[in-house]
């Protein structure tokens, strides 16, 4: 192999690499027109089908057209490295426009996102605290050995536990919860006696994607819609908070590992 053949070869492995990961459908039409060779890539008999499934000989599909478009002309390497290279760019601008993630839920960001502004709160300049726990539930003593039961756990693990009462940094609660949920990693959320500030709590830590905990000391409060998750139940009594205690920390060992 020549030196010139060989470093044709090295550049088309080059574009290979960054086409099998990053070509859509889209990508692989417009370089079918920039290189005049429509009719080979939309007719190929697996090539976009083996993308649009994700199989796995889409790898070896998408090295077989690259090669031939730049065996046919030597002025198709070229075209397909300038569309790279603007696809390339694009991403990078992308990225540094993004705006940040804050889900919990997720690892890293889905292919499709939206953007929202709300209402009713401000978006905090604040990050997510990866050792950070929220707890939702109503603000009534009879709740008192609950939170107690969670802190003592929270303690033990080293995570740091707060609710909405347990700061002042807003003139209207509503936005402390707001922060605290948006900062957290993880939320719990205790449905006892349906109450409606607790399902409002839960909405916003879903939308903000948060790993979220349900607690409760009746099934039957728990909405319809969401006793797919599993809730950890607990009565208030010694023997109940102790339970809740014990399955709390094999729960928040798993998340907070």
């Amino acid at each position: 192999m020549t030196r010139q053949n060989k470093q044709r070869t090295l550049r088309l492995f080059a574009l290979h690499e960054f086409i099998q990961d990053h070509f859509t459908k889209s990508d692989w039409i417009k370089v079918a027109y920039l290189t005049d060779s429509l009719e080979l890539i939309e007719d190929h008999p697996r090539l976009l089908r083996s993308l649009d499934f994700k199989d796995d000989d889409y790898e070896g599909n998408s090295l077989q057209v690259l090669s031939k478009l730049i065996s046919e002309s030597s002025s198709n390497l070229y075209e397909i490295e300038r569309f790279v290279e603007t696809k390339k760019a694009t991403m990078n601008r992308s990225i540094r426009e993004a705006p940040d993630f804050i889900s919990t839920v997720q690892a890293v960001a889905p292919e499709r996102v939206i953007t929202f502004a709300p209402d009713v709160f401000r978006i905090p300049d604040k990050v997510v605290e990866s050792n950070v726990l929220s707890v939702m539930m109503p603000f009534e003593g009879r709740f008192a050995g609950t939170y107690a039961a969670i802190r003592t756990v929270c303690a033990k693990l080293g995570i740091e536990c707060k609710r909405a009462d347990d700061i002042w940094d807003n003139s209207i609660l509503i936005q402390d919860v707001f922060d605290l949920i948006y900062t957290s990693k993880a939320v719990i959320t205790d449905f006892t006696d349906r109450n409606p500030n607790v399902f409002y709590e839960t909405g916003v830590a879903h939308t903000l994607g948060k790993i979220v905990i349900p607690i409760t000391q009746s099934v039957g409060d728990i909405p319809f819609d969401l006793r797919h998750h599993r809730a950890l139940t607990y009565l208030p009594n010694a023997e109940g908070l102790l339970k809740l205690e014990t399955d709390l920390e094999k729960k928040l060992a798993k998340v907070f590992r």
